[in-house]
């Protein structure tokens, strides 16, 4: 069988995902240590890297498998897929986590599967209304949407729920919103954001006493003291701590211009997120200011395939899903690339195809596989010939 028919889609986007994993095993098994004899007693980092191979292996035969299935299919799950990930997530919300726990997946993020299925439910809903789109109540119900999955992933996790109320709100300037109304409440929407975090800021500083409020007002506390603790260091940083995020920018310092080289790294020996939210940090300590900006290319050349296939594709809802998962990629990238630098508070994103695998990881692949599908189908149609004008009668021919 030629390799043509296994790997179906984009090419190109083939061979990025295939850096992005051979990128992806050699920074984790560089960065895994500390992790192994921290949080597994019993586990070697040869064992965690091992797991991580498993993933990464089982996410590329994902990618394959979803690409070879006509994407039109996944529109005829998406009510399904978004309403039982509403549940899932309401389940999460009622059990005070991030993760559940289930039968051979120790832990399972249904925020992982809410980002597809949000995505594909919008796309749906866009193509069907396609003569609506433009209208306001069509904007009213896709913005409701959105809201329920962000508001049941924030108590939680505050970057995951920005990340796909951005992502998804990106999607629906993509499929020909009313723009006046969409400027103007991403206008309102960041005001709100920003007074949210400065609020959070404020509370913070009362967090450190809320042994001294009453008991509602400590679990308020309580939910909102990370956020608020991650603002505080971002805008006070503290130079003399050994927090993760000055571990991160001296791994960037000691990297410089061309990096110390791979598993030469010195501060991923110290941090407990070298290998997950600060390994783009530990990528340019080893592959320096060189590797990292070619790590950012690399993502970017990503995204704008992801823009030429939904420019491309003939069918509304391929191109809407193609639009929305990759700007769901790369803006999960930026997240986490500009969190190793110092550029955003710590955000908790993993990087994209690089960071150590687990659902997450497994997700981002069903997601890549859908764009390659709606790759396949767009080269497929594309290499159709154009049918031969009709035949004119004799009239319209004399004419």
């Amino acid at each position: 069988m030629k390799l043509s028919n296994i790997f179906r889609g984009d090419k190109t986007i083939w061979v990025l995902f295939l850096l992005f994993t051979i990128v992806s095993l050699v920074e984790v098994y560089s960065a895994i240590g500390l992790e192994a004899y921290t949080k597994y007693d019993t586990k070697t980092p040869t064992d965690l890297f091992l797991r991580h191979m498993a993933v990464v292996a089982a996410t590329w035969v994902v990618v394959v498998v979803f690409s070879r299935i006509n994407y039109r299919y996944f529109s005829r799950f998406a009510i399904l897929a978004f309403w039982a990930s509403i549940v899932l997530l309401a389940v999460t919300l009622m059990m005070g986590g991030r993760w559940l726990s289930i039968p051979v997946v120790k832990q399972f993020q249904p925020s992982e599967v809410a980002k597809i299925a949000l995505v594909l439910f919008l796309a749906r809903m866009m193509a069907l209304k396609k003569e609506q789109v433009g209208e306001l109540n069509v904007f009213l119900q896709m913005l409701i949407y959105i809201a329920l999955v962000a508001a049941l992933v924030l108590p939680q996790n505050f970057s995951t729920a920005a990340l796909i109320g951005l992502s998804c709100y990106l999607m629906m300037l993509f499929g020909g919103v009313n723009r006046r109304w969409w400027w103007r409440l991403f206008l309102v929407a960041i005001v709100a954001v920003v007074a949210g975090l400065a609020i959070t800021y404020h509370r913070y500083d009362r967090s450190l006493y809320a042994d001294s409020q009453p008991r509602t007002e400590q679990q308020f506390l309580e939910r909102s003291s990370t956020w608020g603790h991650r603002v505080h260091s971002w805008i006070n940083p503290n130079d003399t701590l050994l927090t993760q995020e000055n571990m991160a920018k001296m791994a960037v310092a000691r990297g410089g211009v061309f990096g110390k080289g791979p598993g030469n790294t010195v501060h991923a020996r110290l941090m407990t997120q070298a290998h997950n939210d600060f390994i783009y940090a530990i990528i340019l300590e080893e592959l320096g200011l060189l590797g990292g900006i070619g790590v950012f290319l690399l993502y970017s050349f990503l995204y704008f395939r992801c823009i030429r296939i939904a420019w491309r594709c003939r069918g509304r809802f391929g191109a809407l899903t193609v639009a929305g998962l990759g700007t769901m990629i790369y803006l999960q990238a930026l997240a986490n690339m500009s969190v190793a630098v110092g550029v955003l508070p710590v955000t908790g994103q993993t990087l994209p195809f690089i960071s150590y695998g687990g659902t997450a990881y497994l997700f981002l692949g069903c997601g890549l596989g859908i764009i390659q599908s709606v790759a396949a189908d767009t080269e497929a149609a594309d290499a159709q010939p154009e049918p031969l004008p009709e035949p004119q009668p004799a009239e319209s021919q004399q004419e």
